[in-house]
Formats: C-alpha cells, sequence, structure tokens
C-alpha cells in the first residue's frame, strides 16, 4: 500500500524514542491492541503492529463511523441539501409516522448530531426498518434536553444523506473525501432497506484511520485543498452537550459525533478499542485499533507516557517493536475427526495440522499464527467471515483447542471440541456476552482414520 502521510524520526518532530518505547510497552500489556499509528506535524514518527495483525487490511470503525457520519452531514449542509435545524420528519417523512408527537415534530438534525433525540433508551437496530423503528419510538424528553448515546441516531443522519442526495453515504463521501486522503476501497455495511448503517459498518486501514485525524487536525484542509469548511469541524469537534460516564475521557463533553477527551484532545471513538485521537496542542495525532476490553487503559497510555514527552528530550532506547500476541499451544495428533452441527458451524473436521469449518481449510497448528483466507457469507448474520483468519491451536489432552482472529475485526472466537463431540464458541469481546453457542453434534461420525495427506 503505497504510504498516505511521510515518514519522520520521532527525534525530528521532536519527541524522544524513549516515550515512543515507552508507549508500545503501556499497550503491550493491555488485551488487544492491534495497531498504534503517531503522528507529530503531520509525519508518522511511529507505526506498531501486533501479529498477527496486519497494517494493510481494512479493520472494522464501529463508532469510528460516526465522525466520518458527522463529516458527510457538514458536507451536504455546505452544499446546500438540507440545514442543520432541519426537521427530522420533513427529510424523510417515508419514515415518519404518520401523526408524529409534538416532540418528533421538533427533532431536529442537530439533535441527531449530539444524541439529544429525547430518547430514554436506544431505539432497536433489527431486521425492520431502521429509520422508522426509530422514529416510531417513543420520545420521553423534549429534543435538545437529554443526552443519550444513541446509534439509531446517527443511522437517521445517513438516511438523511441518501434522501436528499441520492447517494448511499459511502458514494457520497467517496469524491469529497475518500478519494483525496487516498483510501482504497472503504466499505461501510448496509441496513436492511439499502441505506450505510452510519453509527457503525466502515471498514478502512489504520494508515487511512490516522490519516483522517490528520485532516481533522488541519481543520480540512489537505495538501492545500480545502476538503471540509474548517468551521463545521470546529463545531464538531467542541463540546456541543454535556454528557455523562464513569471514565474520565468519556465525561468531557459531545460534540457532532466527536467525543471530548482530557488535555483539550477530542476522538473519534469506536467499539473495543478503534480510536482515533486528536491534540491539537501537541501538534498530533494517535491512532489506534484493537480488541479491547478496557478501552480506558489505552487512552490512559497515551496520556501518561506519550503527552509528556512533546517537545522534551528523553536519553533512552529507541523505539521498541511490539510483543506478538501469543499463539495457543497444545499438541499435534494423528488422526481425523469430524462432526456435524446445527449452529453457527455447520461441519467441523480436525485433521493433523488442518482445522476445517465448513469445507474451508485452514493450517492449525500450537504456537504458531497461521493466517489464511475464509470469507464467509455475513448477509445471512453469521459470525464466521472476514478476509483473513489468523489461527493456532491444538490438542489439550482429550481438548481441542483454537483460537480464530478475524483480522479485519475486533473480536477472537475461541473453539472447544470436547472428546463427546460437543462444540463451545466464545468470544473475548462482544455486545452480547462471549457466549457464542454451545451444541452437541447433530451426527457423529468421529474416526481415526489415519490422516496423512496433511502434514504439520
Amino acid at each position: 500500500m503505497t504510504d498516505l502521510l511521510p515518514r519522520s524520526t520521532p527525534e525530528s518532530q521532536s519527541v524522544p524514542s524513549a516515550a515512543i518505547s515507552r508507549l508500545i510497552a503501556a499497550l503491550d500489556g493491555i488485551d488487544h491492541v492491534h495497531t498504534l499509528t503517531v503522528l507529530r506535524h503531520g509525519h508518522v514518527i511511529a507505526e506498531a503492529t501486533w501479529a498477527p495483525y496486519d497494517r494493510d487490511l481494512p479493520t472494522a470503525m464501529y463508532s469510528v463511523s460516526k465522525s466520518f457520519t458527522s463529516i458527510a452531514v457538514g458536507l451536504a449542509i455546505e452544499e446546500g441539501r438540507f440545514a442543520i435545524d432541519d426537521r427530522v420528519v420533513d427529510l424523510i417523512p417515508d419514515a415518519a409516522p404518520d401523526d408524529p408527537s409534538d416532540r418528533l415534530a421538533a427533532l431536529r438534525v442537530r439533535h441527531l448530531l449530539t444524541m439529544t433525540t429525547g430518547h430514554a433508551a436506544e431505539p432497536p437496530l433489527d431486521d425492520r426498518d431502521w429509520a422508522r423503528t426509530a422514529l416510531s419510538a417513543d420520545l420521553a424528553y423534549e429534543p435538545g434536553t437529554h443526552w443519550l448515546y444513541n446509534t439509531p441516531a446517527t443511522y437517521l443522519l445517513s438516511q438523511i444523506i441518501q434522501a436528499r442526495t441520492g447517494e448511499r453515504l459511502l458514494d457520497f463521501l467517496r469524491p469529497r473525501l475518500f478519494d483525496p486522503l487516498g483510501f482504497r476501497n472503504p466499505w461501510w455495511l448496509q441496513s436492511p432497506n439499502g441505506v450505510d448503517a452510519g453509527g457503525f459498518g466502515l471498514s478502512i486501514r489504520p494508515e487511512e484511520l490516522a490519516a483522517f485525524g490528520q485532516l481533522l487536525l488541519q481543520r480540512g484542509e489537505w495538501q492545500g485543498r480545502r476538503l471540509v469548511p474548517a468551521a463545521w469541524i470546529d463545531q464538531a469537534t467542541a463540546q456541543q452537550v454535556a454528557n455523562e460516564s464513569d471514565n474520565a475521557d468519556s465525561r468531557q463533553g459531545y460534540g457532532f459525533q466527536f467525543w471530548r477527551c482530557r488535555h483539550g484532545a477530542y476522538r473519534g471513538d469506536g467499539a473495543f478499542g478503534q480510536y482515533v485521537i486528536v491534540i491539537p496542542d501537541a501538534d498530533a495525532v494517535v491512532a489506534i485499533t484493537g480488541g479491547l476490553p478496557d478501552m480506558q487503559a489505552t487512552l490512559d497510555a497515551v496520556w501518561d507516557e506519550l503527552l509528556p514527552a512533546f517537545d522534551t528530550e528523553d536519553a533512552g532506547p529507541r523505539r521498541a517493536a511490539p510483543t506478538p500476541i501469543p499463539a495457543p499451544g497444545g499438541d499435534l495428533r494423528d488422526g481425523e475427526v469430524r462432526h456435524r452441527y446445527d449452529g453457527p458451524v455447520r461441519e467441523l473436521r480436525i485433521a493433523r495440522g488442518v482445522i476445517e469449518i465448513d469445507g474451508r481449510e485452514l493450517r492449525c497448528v500450537p504456537g504458531t499464527w497461521s493466517v489464511a483466507t475464509f470469507a464467509g457469507d455475513a448477509a445471512t448474520g453469521r459470525e464466521w467471515y472476514g478476509d483473513q483468519v489468523a489461527v493456532a491451536g491444538g490438542w489439550h489432552d482429550d481438548v481441542f483447542v483454537a483460537e480464530l482472529r478475524i483480522l479485519s475485526d475486533a473480536p477472537t472466537f475461541r473453539l472447544e471440541l470436547q472428546s463427546s463431540g460437543r462444540l463451545r464458541i466464545t468470544r473475548d469481546v462482544g455486545f452480547d456476552g462471549s457466549e457464542v453457542w454451545e451444541g452437541a453434534p447433530a451426527t457423529q461420525s468421529a474416526t481415526a482414520a489415519h490422516h496423512s495427506a496433511v502434514s504439520p
């Protein structure tokens, strides 16, 4: 992949390498950081990747997608497609109830941007019409008076853009943002109605995330060209409404789909550790991707190890390499086991050095990550999809344990096959808990036949 941003050494941009080493060491101790990119004065001064992840692969941004949607709204407003104080029911009347309540009639684009819609709880995103569901949900508060983190509100912004421009959000942003920044094939998940999800679902590469942060830091200017109105970025990243949170960096106020941080910074923030952190006072950007159970820990590492080091001299070791993520161990075993299931895995076959899931073979040996293409059918809602999968594992007595990491996403999946054929699938992070599926084989055909065609 062609670099989107110039490279430099930390010292050339007034950052000691020792501070970068300390930051990487701090992130090493956090489960699980995938990539790190640090920019100073517009230059990449540090980039780290925790194997088996790959910086050149797109990764799911989760709610960082909301910040891109905010920029799209600002561009559409600048072009006169709609105004920030237009009523939502006027912009997407086909999704509104025939007789909207007074509160719904008062709902404006501004309220969607600031997540002050008046909902007491997030409306569900299910197999129905997402916009109609959101607009039919009761508004317990007057719009503008109550902050609630609200992904359906961002989806409504996406639907408004599609309704008013005739283009899906991805296509609207492509010539205005993605192409000028040099993004390569960004992808956005769509609703059942063919509208980009808006509040989540964008997949881009780690350096593309960093380039977006640099554009924000430069208040919308890129290589001498104005891409986004500076006034919009100023509004979007400023506190527009107070909010509440248990985390120190999540109660600093909320803008237009951006979070304020401590230390005068702001960020786009996605579940499980997707971050683009903009630090204007230091002329710096930090982009992080991961699959983290504790998202505050990465922010603390940035504030503790990197922030104090800007424009200082600190003798110490040069940048440390990140420690690869340990691959699970075990033993190889001769023979073959094959089971069929009525679950997210239809058929599982294990032979020496190979795990085969639904006909897709993956090299699987203890203590070593093996990477393979494993593209499944995301449209069916099944968990097993992703362009690249890293897998490792082996037998522990009579239990086969394998770990699968979808390199374009945050969760890690763990497969445990008992000698009885019972299969348990869990994941380390997820919105509905770690349990994914557990069940016995639908038909059992375990054999001890020698499988000589595959060697470890």
